[in-house]
């Protein structure tokens, strides 16, 4: 049984009609099989190796739902993780420097679900203070022999880096030395410009020494620094996720070009060993990895991503670089119903009431009327589906005693609570087009 707080959150996502960012595993179903071969995966990023995994599926199939499950776990081994959206205007992905400033935005820890830079730069250093002292040759009542020493073993952890980046030591250097003379918002503005943000202030970059913003080829020497603070500080490794990169497909041919490039830039220098303790996860439809529009045009890219999917799908290698989620079943789509339906069930006001109002068969026929007026199509149920289960069904079974599913809900979609794909599936016209009773 998960605490009241986390089955909360998981709720409010389904009620919201997206993938809840904790605790996946509760009524994850069909990833067993993957697990062994990530967990390996990250047993290796933690011993600082690297790893690219590429992930394919159609609309609906769990793809963000995966990688979240992936980063959920990865979080509760002590990885940070960090999921980036690609887009064409906020995240392009041929930018590398927009994706080094999102991936910081969004960087988390087991105790700090976003924003988590600070904290972590903050244990880093507390780290390296603990260190010092260990040594036993400085007072801890000598601050400034404290402060001398610590950074000096800051080189030293970063003395591959600064070979490549010296700006990266020296603006972490004089993040320390504000701190220590209470300067606030220079600290703070020294730790943006870390993070990549532009319009940092001129008097933080003057504070220690840096000008200008970090570029596309800074980011990732940037992203070598993050790595080595993020194992000094305690965390084995950062899982960096990549999702909806077939975005890219709709850009101007140069554009695309450019991003697939930097794609095959990242897949190169995570197998060269330039980012030990970097899992790489990208997400992509089927058409992205096999269309013109996608990988296919960067035949270099499309080599590295190459596996043969014509063979039986029940012995796909989970360990290739390139794995393909299954598309959801009927039978699948009401196990999770299922389990949603238990999970809601914990902490609910009146159990009793919907285990008899929602049971196994109730959730059944719902699953199957949603899936009936998609077309057939199971695998763009899924996300629908739970959204009518939580707030139509469960919800009111909770709230109202007198409410029965059977006598009082006719199950209705709307065009707009639909997605694009889903309206597509449904292929209405007319929202009186989508309804069905029963």
């Amino acid at each position: 049984m998960i605490s009241p707080r986390r089955r909360e959150e998981i709720i409010d996502a389904l009620r919201r009609g997206t993938v809840p960012q904790n605790s996946l595993d509760a009524f994850a179903v069909g990833l067993e099989r993957f697990e062994p071969a990530l967990t390996e995966e990250l047993q290796k990023v933690a011993s600082t190796g690297g790893v690219f995994k590429a992930v394919r599926g159609e609309y609906g199939c769990g793809k963000t739902f995966f990688s979240r499950w992936l980063a959920d776990q990865a979080r509760k081994q002590g990885f940070a993780t960090a999921e980036v959206q690609v887009s064409e205007t906020e995240t392009p992905l041929h930018r590398l420097e927009t994706v080094y400033r999102r991936l910081m935005e969004r960087l988390s820890t087991a105790d700090t679900p976003q924003g988590a830079w600070r904290n972590v730069v903050d244990g880093w250093f507390y780290a390296l203070e603990e260190d010092v002292l260990s040594e036993g040759q400085i007072d801890e009542s000598d601050q400034q022999a404290l402060l001398d020493r610590t950074s000096e073993l800051l080189e030293q952890r970063l003395a591959r880096v600064t070979d490549i980046t010296p700006t990266f030591s020296t603006a972490l250097r004089g993040y320390r030395r504000a701190q220590a003379a209470g300067e606030r918002a220079v600290a703070d503005g020294i730790l943006a410009w870390l993070a990549g943000q532009p319009n940092v202030s001129a008097s933080a970059k003057r504070y220690c020494w840096v000008k200008g913003d970090i570029d596309h080829f800074g980011a990732l020497s940037f992203l070598q620094g993050v790595l080595t603070v993020l194992r000094d500080s305690g965390h084995p490794g950062l899982l960096l996720i990549l999702d909806e990169v077939e975005t890219i497909q709709r850009v101007r041919s140069d554009v695309r070009d450019k991003s697939l490039n930097a794609l095959r830039q990242l897949i190169d220098e995570v197998d060269s060993g330039r980012f030990p303790g970097l899992y790489l996860l990208v997400t992509g439809t089927p058409a992205f990895y096999e269309g013109p529009q996608g990988i296919q045009r960067l035949e270099p890219l499309a080599q590295r991503l190459h596996v043969d999917f014509q063979t039986d799908a029940r012995f796909d290698n989970p360990r290739a670089p390139q794995i393909r989620l299954p598309a959801f079943s009927l039978e699948r789509l009401c196990l999770v119903g299922c389990r949603v339906r238990d999970l809601f069930q914990q902490h609910a006001q009146a159990p009793e009431r919907i285990s008899k109002l929602c049971d196994d068969s109730y959730i059944q026929e719902l699953a199957q009327a949603v899936a009936g007026k998609l077309g057939g199509k199971v695998g763009v149920a899924p996300r629908i589906f739970l959204k009518k289960l939580v707030a139509d069904i469960l919800d009111r079974i909770d709230q109202f005693d007198d409410f029965d599913p059977h006598e009082h809900y006719r199950l209705t979609m709307s065009d707009t609570e639909l997605t694009p794909v889903e309206r597509q599936a449904a292929g209405a016209t007319d929202v009186d087009e989508i309804e069905l009773e029963f």
